[in-house]
C-alpha cells in the first residue's frame, strides 16, 4: 500500500515530467520557428517532404510553385526543368525518410548563356561573310560605272541590299565586341546629313516625310557609334510604316538640351510595338528584316556617352535618347 509521503512523492515528479515536456515542446516549436523562418530567407523554393510524399515544411515561394512540385521527380537528385516559361535547377535529398526539394530559377543565367552561344556564333558567320560581301560591293561598284541607264535601277538595288547585309555585319561584331566610346566635339549638322543620305540608300516603297532638326549644336561623343545609333531608330522607324496600312507616313526627330543631357525625340507614324518588355532583348525582333541588336546596341551607345535610351510614355509612339553634354 502506497504511503501518503510517497503519493506526494509521485505527485511532485509527475508535475516535474508534465513542466520538462512543456519546456521540450516550447523548446521544439522555438527551433521549428526558427527553421521556418531560415528556410522562408532563402532564395529559392523549398520543400521539405514526408516519405510518403506530404508537405512537411516548405516556404513562400514554394507554396507559389506548388504546380511545379507536382511534376518533379524524386528519384533524380539534380536536373533542369522547364516550367511556364521560366527554367528550374531541382535539387533533391534524402534523409530520416524526409526529401529536401530546392528548385532555383536559373532563367536569366540561361538567357545569357545562350546569348553568349548566339552573339559567338553570329560573330564567326559575320567574319565569314564580311570578306565576299566586301568584294560584292566594290564589284558593284565597278559595275554602276559601265552598265547602262536602262539597267542602273537594278544595280542601285544591288547596292541597297549590300547596305543592308554590311549594317548586320557590323551590328554583330560590335555586339561581340561590345562598346567602347571614343568622344570628340562634333557638328549635328555632320551627323543629320550622314542620316540624310542613310535615307537614300535604305529601301522602301512608301512615301516618307521626313522632319530632321534645323538648329545646328555640338556634341561631344563618338561621331561612328552615335550615327549607328541614330541610323537604327531612322531604319526601324522607315520599317515600322512600311509595315503600316497606309500608303504614307512620318518620321520626325525634335531635340532638348536641359544643359545637363541633349535630349532627342524620334517619332514615326508606322505600327506599334507589340511586345515593349522584349525591346532591348538582343536577337529579339518583330521585324522581317530585323537581326534582334539595333535596340540593345542602341541603348549601349547610349550609355557609353552617360545617357540611355527610352520608350516614351504618351499616346505616339516616340523614343527618347538622352545624351551627357
Amino acid at each position: 500500500m502506497i504511503t501518503q509521503e510517497e503519493l506526494t512523492h509521485l505527485i511532485e515528479q509527475t508535475y516535474k515530467i508534465e513542466n520538462e515536456f512543456g519546456e521540450l515542446k516550447d523548446s521544439y516549436k522555438h527551433l521549428q520557428d526558427t527553421i521556418e523562418k531560415v528556410v522562408e530567407f532563402l532564395p529559392n523554393a523549398i520543400w521539405i517532404l514526408e516519405s510518403d510524399g506530404r508537405v512537411f515544411l516548405q516556404n513562400s515561394q514554394a507554396k507559389e510553385l506548388s504546380e511545379l512540385l507536382v511534376i518533379l521527380r524524386l528519384d533524380i537528385n539534380d536536373y533542369e526543368i522547364n516550367f511556364k516559361e521560366n527554367s528550374y535547377l531541382v535539387r533533391i535529398s534524402n534523409y530520416q525518410n524526409k526529401y529536401l526539394i530546392s528548385a532555383t530559377d536559373i532563367t536569366e543565367q540561361k538567357r545569357k548563356e545562350n546569348l553568349a552561344t548566339m552573339g559567338q556564333m553570329a560573330a564567326h558567320l559575320s567574319h565569314e561573310i564580311r570578306n565576299p560581301i566586301g568584294s560584292i560591293a566594290l564589284l558593284t561598284s565597278t559595275l554602276k560605272k559601265r552598265v547602262g541607264v536602262e539597267n542602273m535601277a537594278i544595280v542601285s538595288e544591288m547596292e541597297k541590299s549590300i547596305f543592308r547585309i554590311e549594317r548586320i555585319i557590323k551590328a554583330t561584331l560590335m555586339f561581340s565586341k561590345g562598346v567602347s566610346a571614343e568622344k570628340k566635339p562634333l557638328l549635328w549638322s555632320e551627323l543629320q546629313t550622314a542620316l540624310q543620305d542613310i535615307t537614300t540608300y535604305y529601301s522602301y516603297s512608301k512615301e516618307i516625310e521626313f522632319r530632321f532638326l534645323e538648329d545646328d549644336f555640338t556634341l561631344y561623343g563618338d561621331a561612328d557609334l552615335l550615327l549607328m545609333m541614330f541610323s537604327n531608330f531612322l531604319i526601324n522607324a522607315i520599317d515600322a510604316i512600311e509595315l503600316d496600312e497606309e500608303e504614307e507616313g512620318v518620321i520626325e526627330i525634335t531635340h532638348t538640351n536641359d544643359g545637363e543631357y541633349h535630349h532627342f525625340y524620334i517619332y514615326d507614324s508606322g505600327v506599334a510595338i507589340e511586345n515593349k518588355k522584349a525591346l532591348f532583348e538582343a536577337f529579339q525582333s518583330t521585324k522581317v528584316k530585323g537581326n534582334g541588336l539595333g535596340l540593345i546596341l542602341s541603348k549601349q551607345i547610349a550609355l557609353s556617352h552617360d545617357g540611355d535610351v527610352y520608350l516614351a510614355d504618351g499616346d505616339k509612339k516616340m523614343f527618347e535618347i538622352k545624351i551627357k553634354n
